[in-house]
C-alpha cells in the first residue's frame, strides 16, 4: 500500500501528522513531508487514521 499527498489540496492542518507520525511530519513552513510513501503491515491502521483525519482529504491511499 502506498499514501499519496494532494500537496495543492493540503493545508498543513497538522491532523495527519499526529495520527501518523511514523510516516510524516510538518516542516518548519508548515508543509507536510511523506517521510514514507510505502505504507507496510504495520502502518496501516496508523495511515488509515491518517486519511480518516485530514480534512481537506489531500491524503488517499492506494
Amino acid at each position: 500500500m502506498k499514501i499519496v499527498l494532494d500537496r495543492p489540496r493540503c493545508e498543513g492542518h497538522g491532523l495527519c501528522e499526529e495520527a501518523a507520525p511514523e510516516l510524516m511530519h510538518l516542516d518548519d513552513e508548515g508543509e507536510l513531508v511523506l517521510d514514507r510513501e510505502q505504507v507496510d503491515e504495520a502502518d496501516a491502521a496508523p495511515a488509515n487514521a491518517a486519511v480518516r483525519v485530514c480534512p481537506v482529504a489531500a491524503l488517499r491511499l492506494v
